[in-house]
């Protein structure tokens, strides 16, 4: 392990915020704002979509890069060799404050590695929080990560002071995490504490957000396993987010069960996401989700599309009398789209794709699942597959 030798607030930032690049919530999105990038003014400035939609621009670091534990898809695992540094309570406010009095990041997103033992840095991650808050009066926004192992009152005290808390779930049930870690229990040191935060951001008056994210390709997972841990998160425990991270090849001593190709982890994970907005927004389930023979999802097309070619007898969708509902099933359509449909069709017939809004590849793509009115021209386009 190398020390810095008595690095400045700067250099510090330079090293932790290139090393938190291996924990990019919410990298892959629909749009730019979802993207996997950080700001061009330091990569400590981090655009970022929010568990409840919306965007903000973030001051993200972590606390400390050094870590004892073990995980063997991490390049910052106890035994690596990088440089190593930690950030105290005082250079993190005055950073924080610093960015945020010029109006330049509007909250906070701390994480660390695990310095000695969770609850310890839990204190390290919590106390810039709590200074924040009782000492400066700041009531914007804080991310605080929960790491692995923490206690429950190291648990409360996060949630306190926090608007979003998050601990990372990392894989799909225990035996896929003992492939990964031999210090980390998955029921005791993820999965409790992961059930204690979801009972106390449901009591809090503050409506603090929980969410989790799983690594993609690390250990041998399908992602069949992936999503139906994801569909019980919400259904169990009320996440706001499931976020996904593809697995990111960072040393010869590599976790067994990887990807072989570090290009199908990303590829992975944008189906996982799109999966993730089908159950959140398209009202889709686990049964509407179709893998291929070997527990994984299409890499050649959205699962949307892949489950309306698997469904033709629900097409064509009628554009002027079809419900909210079976319009979210047409690939191609949004719920923005779909919103429009419903608003215009109350105005007047909607005759054409040219009706509904600028015919863009995503509404010509609809068209081919759309009855404007019955017409053999409309329906043909439902065969061109």
């Amino acid at each position: 392990m190398v020390t810095c030798s008595k690095p400045d607030t700067l250099q510090k930032l330079q090293l932790l915020s290139r090393d938190s690049q291996y924990d990019l919530a919410c990298a892959c999105g629909t749009d730019k704002s979802g993207h996997r990038t950080q700001g061009s003014s330091g990569r400590w400035i981090y655009p970022v979509a929010l568990p409840n939609g919306g965007t903000t621009v973030l001051f993200k670091t972590l606390i400390s890069n050094a870590c004892s534990s073990d995980c063997k898809y991490c390049p910052l695992r106890q035994n690596a060799d990088v440089p190593r540094c930690t950030l105290n309570c005082e250079e993190t406010v005055r950073t924080f404050l610093d960015y945020y009095n010029k109006g330049e990041v509007f909250g906070l997103f701390l994480s660390s590695g695990i310095i000695g033992s969770a609850d310890a840095t839990m204190e390290r991650l919590t106390a810039p929080a709590e200074v924040l808050r009782r000492k400066y009066g700041f009531k914007g926004y804080i991310h605080l990560k929960v790491l692995p192992g923490s206690s429950p009152a190291a648990i409360e005290k996060a949630v306190s002071v926090a608007n979003a808390v998050s601990l990372n779930i990392e894989t799909p049930g225990k035996e896929f995490l003992e492939k990964l870690s031999n210090k980390k229990d998955f029921l005791k040191d993820i999965v409790e504490p992961m059930k204690l935060i979801s009972r106390l951001t449901n009591l809090s008056r503050r409506r603090v957000k929980q969410t989790t994210q799983f690594i993609v390709g690390a250990a041998g997972e399908t992602d069949r396993q992936i999503v139906n841990y994801t569909a019980a998160l919400y259904d169990r425990l009320c996440l706001n987010r499931v976020y996904f991270s593809a697995y990111q090849k960072s040393g010869s001593d590599e976790p067994k069960g990887q990807s072989a190709n570090p290009q199908q982890s990303f590829i992975r994970e944008h189906r996982l996401y799109q999966v993730d907005f089908l159950f959140r927004k398209y009202g889709f389930n686990q049964s509407d989700i179709i893998y291929d023979g070997s527990g994984l999802l299409s890499s050649e097309t959205d699962p949307k599309e892949v489950w309306a070619k698997n469904h033709p007898e629900f097409f064509p969708v009628s554009v002027n009398t079809a419900t909210k509902y079976k319009l979210l099933r047409v690939p191609g359509m949004g719920p923005n789209t779909v919103e429009i449909i419903l608003n215009k069709r109350k105005l007047s017939k909607i005759s054409s794709i040219d009706d509904i809004d600028k015919v863009s590849s995503r509404l010509l793509k609809a068209s081919k699942y759309l009855d404007f009115g019955g017409s053999v021209k409309n329906k043909r386009y439902l065969f061109n597959f």
